[in-house]
């Protein structure tokens, strides 16, 4: 009797750890992401899609004054 109620619960909170996995990537992640990956300042983040596929658009200055735009997917945060 006491086993559902345990599993229903350990089910539960499966669920609930797994959910940040589902999660489409947020503008503020978008731009650490484009940060990272450029060594520049972020200017701009806008949602955006390209070859069909949601994307945030990152536009990025760099250290060196050159002005660049990075994609990343909306879906798994790759840079593209």
């Amino acid at each position: 009797m006491m086993m559902k109620p345990l599993l229903l619960c350990l089910s539960c909170l499966l669920l609930i750890a797994a959910n940040p996995a589902w999660a489409d990537v947020s503008r503020d992640d978008a731009a650490a992401i484009a940060q990272r990956q450029s060594g520049g300042r972020v200017l701009s983040v806008e949602r955006a899609e390209r070859d069909g596929q949601p994307v945030w658009r990152v536009k990025v200055v760099t250290a060196q004054g050159e002005v660049r735009v990075i994609f990343i997917d909306v879906a798994t945060g790759r840079a593209g």
